[in-house]
């Protein structure tokens, strides 16, 4: 069973919790032991430093003889057997083994009663005989017990040393083991990220980038059983819908235009018709007539202007077909002339049309769209030139930069500044309510980047506007 994302979060965060908490239990636990052989080392230097000194104040009745030396003496060593009593009643539980310090506690009672014996039977003057009542004897035992109880606590002291360096190498190795432990804990880390989060949200970017640009390609479809999977089902259902609403705005917009060109394209139409209708009835009425070469050129007049009228209806029929997007090798003259047929109405007598391309010049793009294309930016054009100017249609092909390039210029009214970075916002119109949608550059934007170009716009107020499209080629 795959986990979802959040199970695998959760179970990452238990697993590095749980290496956490191991690393600072052992880390801890080594320190709580440092702790506790610190504190017996403090105590039994502490005994060392007691001792030592009933011994410095033996050493001085030693040589001195003064019975003073060794009352401070036997001060020092019960002051030795007090703490020797402390460290055993209270930190008994931080000793490892009891039986040297149950010895050490005899030892200094022993040193204690040598020392009390010898202070019980000497006298002054006695050390001019020093093997009188056996005080010679008692002295080298006192001095026996002496070495023997430093000795002792030294070497314990010594040992508590060797404990409290071995206890910080095993730290140490604690400390190194939980930082390999951590980086490895991260590598991994790194990559489950990388793999359950970095690597699906890429992919979903792409998709989205892709949306943005007008290619509304499927998200390549995840198998990784969490919310990245159904988040990327969602994106691909959306991206369905919206490839859909697209068509449909793309075509709405399209009877928009178509709507806006009835009276003219009616116009268009009403010429031939009334010359086909016109000559029909001059031939009705000169069927006697035997000159046949007046009435084969009226019959070809009216072949003429119902090839007329066709093309009109074809470069109808084409513009509002709805189509899936194709690019092809188009002659763009040709796109440009069939265009016109259809706007040709709408555009007033003060405006001039320059249309400055080579007959031959073809770019690869689709045609319905692109015709979509010029005929709003032509049809924005004429409401930019209210009084009359000129507009430009012209073309060519960069072939080092690989492209093919189409402008449409005017020297009307111009774009105000603040404007200019929102026409290719949806909804975004200057017109009064009713008389615009504000769709038509967003479509256009959105048809140019379907082809992979681009679209931008150049225009001072009252001195003009020129579109410009580049299109890989």
């Amino acid at each position: 069973m795959k986990l979802k994302l959040r199970q695998k979060i959760f179970l990452h965060f238990l697993i590095f919790m749980a290496v956490n908490g191991a690393i600072w239990f052992f880390n801890y636990y080594s320190n709580e032991k440092i702790s506790e052989k610190l504190i017996i080392i403090e105590k039994k230097k502490d005994l060392l430093d007691t001792v030592l000194e009933a011994r410095r104040y033996e050493k001085n009745f030693f040589l001195r003889h003064q019975k003073e030396d060794l009352e401070q003496a036997l001060y020092y060593i019960e002051e030795t057997a007090r703490k020797q009593q402390i460290i055993e009643s209270r930190y008994a539980h931080l000793l490892e083994n009891l039986a040297p310090v149950q010895r050490r506690t005899e030892e200094i009672s022993q040193y204690r009663l040598k020392m009390k014996a010898l202070y019980d039977v000497y006298m002054p003057g006695m050390d001019e005989h020093p093997g009188k009542n056996g005080i010679e004897e008692i002295q080298q035992d006192v001095a026996r017990l002496g070495r023997r109880l430093t000795s002792d606590i030294e070497a314990v002291e010594q040992s508590e040393k060797e404990r409290v360096y071995r206890l910080l190498n095993v730290s140490r190795d604690y400390l190194v083991a939980s930082l390999v432990s951590l980086f490895f804990l991260a590598v991994l880390t790194a990559f489950f990220l990388i793999r359950n989060v970095n690597r699906p949200l890429k992919r979903i970017e792409a998709g989205i980038r892709r949306i943005a640009k007008g290619e509304y390609d499927k998200i390549p479809k995840l198998s990784s059983g969490d919310e990245f999977e159904s988040l990327a089902d969602s994106l691909n259902h959306m991206i369905e819908e919206l490839d859909k609403r697209k068509d449909q705005l793309v075509q709405a917009e399209k009877m928009s235009s178509l709507g806006t060109l009835t009276s003219g394209v009616a116009h268009e139409l009403n010429n031939p018709l009334n010359n086909i209708s016109t000559s029909v009835q001059i031939i009705s009425e000169e069927l006697e007539d035997p000159n046949m070469d007046f009435k084969r050129n009226l019959l070809t007049e009216v072949e003429a202007q119902i090839d007329r009228a066709r093309d009109i209806i074809r470069a109808l029929l084409e513009f509002s077909r709805q189509s899936r997007f194709s690019v092809e090798p188009v002659v763009f003259k040709n796109l440009v002339r069939s265009t016109m047929h259809l706007i040709a109405s709408e555009i007033p007598p003060g405006i001039e049309v320059v249309v400055d391309v080579a007959d031959d010049l073809a770019g690869k793009l689709d045609p319905r769209r692109i015709q979509q294309v010029l005929l709003n930016l032509i049809i924005n054009a004429v409401h930019a030139m209210e009084d009359g100017g000129t507009l430009t249609i012209s073309a060519k092909k960069d072939v080092d930069a690989g492209e093919f390039t189409f402008t449409v210029a005017d020297t009307g009214l111009g774009i105000p500044k603040e404007n200019l970075a929102r026409i290719f916002d949806p909804f975004f119109t200057t017109r009064d309510v009713g008389k615009g949608s504000g769709l038509g550059l967003s479509i256009i934007h959105g048809i140019i980047e379907q082809h992979g170009g681009t679209i931008t716009v150049d225009s001072e107020e009252g001195e003009g506007t020129v579109f410009s499209i580049r299109l890989p080629d």
